[in-house]
């Protein structure tokens, strides 16, 4: 029997029989791990168990407990789970009959598609998908026009029989559709039916709407009408809702009902966009009613919004004063960008040159084009055909070929245009220039072709006007009938009789009818004959 001491209180060891209360087989050899543990837990007063007895318990109350666990099983939960519950098999029998329909459709695109669709998601025993509707209504509206009657079928189908929330994806698609085939109403109606369908609209369906409309010109009235309805169905415009707006009234001409709107949406606490105040600014020139004075008010106006107008801001408001005439304000646009900071480049010159060239004022037209070159400014071709054309205009012929001469040595080649303003108003040596055309290599057009021929007419040349009316021709150029008039009453002048009769062979073949001037030459030389 082994021994086991413990020491006292006074710190002598005592001698303890715990041996005596251990089992039999565990008495001997207290140096294993076993019993010094079995030894342990009873000095600590928790009761030592024998092993083997410990997994007969053991088992018996897992038997037990497994036994009530698979009575409550049977009685209780189905057994075993449906594989068809599971996520994953729902994903995958849903991407095996949508890869069905879509494989259906391509076979047979001009057949009934919601009923492939129908039978695609059935063979597999699952409810079709928003995604299914979506893909059969997105290929029907690729198809031709015949196949687009399906399409309230496949709504209505949607709407009575299906109980999922469709995407506003959906309609959003569908409202472009129609608007981009110009059937409006049915996009109008398509918005206002989407609770029908169990989605709520959102400001993205409402801004395809707007879009669409603007897009088609539909009645502005109406938009307003769409925009009052929205809010009562808890749509509330966002700052792209008012990009659309102004975008599509700066489209109709309406620049001063979008520089309302645009107050309109600073004032709702929105930020200012500077994308839409310069656009706002580039289309006012090109209205037709376009007066200086108000956009210039304009500008002023989005300065005190907060806007600071850039470089080609400035320009377009200098583009509507050339365009209704005043040069002189273009001028001095022109001065206070340069007293803002803001540095010109050559495109400015060229507009307020251009103003001043038209308005008359040639004067100031030469100092402006001194000022770009001492500026260190490399004028382009729009600068020099500018500029030759107001030399032109005052009869400054000479100068204009010598600027002609100078722009060559510039690096600037001259282009038609600056040969056509030349050839307009040169009584002289007109050949010569027609021909460093041709050394050229310029590309000679129908245009160019008759100013010369006019230009021929007018001093008198009627043998090289008749030649190379005759080059215009067969070079596969038609004459204008003025062309034809001015020369055959030059011919009659000239007696030049059988010129005159193939010129009116050749006006046949080409079906230009002969003017009054033509009829008038011939009646007066055929009465003078006589």
């Amino acid at each position: 029997m082994g021994l086991l001491y413990r020491p006292n209180s006074n710190g002598s060891p005592q001698q303890s029989l715990i041996s005596a209360k251990l089992p039999l087989k565990l008495e001997v050899n207290l140096q294993s791990g076993e019993e010094m543990s079995l030894c342990r837990r009873s000095i600590r007063g928790i009761p030592c168990i024998p092993l083997h007895m410990k997994l007969h318990s053991s088992s018996h109350s897992f038997s037990a407990r497994s036994s009530v666990d698979n009575y409550y099983l049977r009685k209780r939960r189905k057994w075993p789970l449906s594989p068809y519950k599971t996520k994953w098999h729902e994903s995958f029998t849903h991407q095996l009959a949508m890869q069905k329909l879509v494989e259906s459709v391509n076979k047979s695109p001009k057949t009934h598609l919601l009923t492939i669709l129908i039978d695609s998601f059935s063979s597999y025993q699952c409810v079709p998908t928003p995604n299914a509707y979506y893909f059969i209504l997105k290929t029907l509206s690729q198809n031709h026009p015949s196949t687009w009657d399906q399409i309230p079928q496949i709504l209505d189908h949607i709407r009575k029989t299906e109980n999922f929330e469709t995407p506003e994806y959906i309609f959003t698609y569908l409202i472009k559709f129609y608007g981009y085939s110009n059937m409006s109403h049915l996009a109008v109606e398509m918005f206002f039916t989407m609770p029908a369908f169990r989605c709520n609209p959102s400001v993205k369906s409402l801004n395809a709407l707007i879009w669409v409309l603007c897009k088609n010109y539909y009645d502005l009235r109406i938009v307003l009408q769409i925009l009052v309805k929205s809010q009562f169905m808890n749509i509330w415009v966002e700052e792209s809702t008012f990009k659309i707006l102004i975008r599509s009234l700066c489209r109709v001409g309406k620049e001063n009902n979008a520089v309302d709107l645009l107050n309109l949406m600073v004032d709702s606490g929105f930020d200012l966009d500077g994308k839409i105040c310069s656009l706002i600014l580039s289309t006012m020139p090109e209205q037709k009613d376009c007066e200086g004075v108000e956009i210039w008010g304009v500008l002023e106006e989005m300065r005190k919004l907060g806007y600071s107008p850039k470089r080609v801001d400035l320009c377009h408001v200098m583009r509507c004063y050339v365009k209704n005439g005043k040069g002189m304000d273009a001028l001095e646009v022109l001065t206070k960008m340069k007293i803002s900071g803001l540095v010109p480049d050559i495109v400015c010159y060229n507009l307020v040159l251009n103003g001043l060239i038209l308005e008359g004022e040639y004067s100031k037209a030469d100092e402006l084009f001194d000022e770009l070159l001492v500026l260190g400014l490399v004028p382009d071709i729009v600068t020099y055909n500018v500029y030759i054309s107001g030399l032109c205009k005052q009869n400054k012929v000479d100068e204009a070929l010598r600027m002609l001469g100078c722009m060559e040595d510039l690096g600037c080649k001259p282009e038609m245009n600056t040969y056509h303003t030349i050839l307009e108003v040169l009584s002289s040596s007109p050949k010569e220039v027609f021909g460093q055309m041709k050394l050229k290599g310029l590309q000679l057009s129908s245009h160019t072709y008759g100013i010369l021929i006019n230009c021929l007419i007018r001093n008198g040349e009627v043998d090289e006007a008749y030649n190379l009316l005759h080059e215009m021709v067969g070079m596969g150029f038609v004459p204008q009938s003025i062309t034809f008039d001015g020369l055959i009453h030059l011919l009659c002048e000239r007696g030049l009789f059988s010129e005159v009769m193939e010129l009116l062979s050749i006006m046949v073949t080409k079906n230009v009818v002969p003017g009054i001037r033509s009829w008038e030459a011939l009646v007066q030389a055929l009465s003078s004959s006589k």
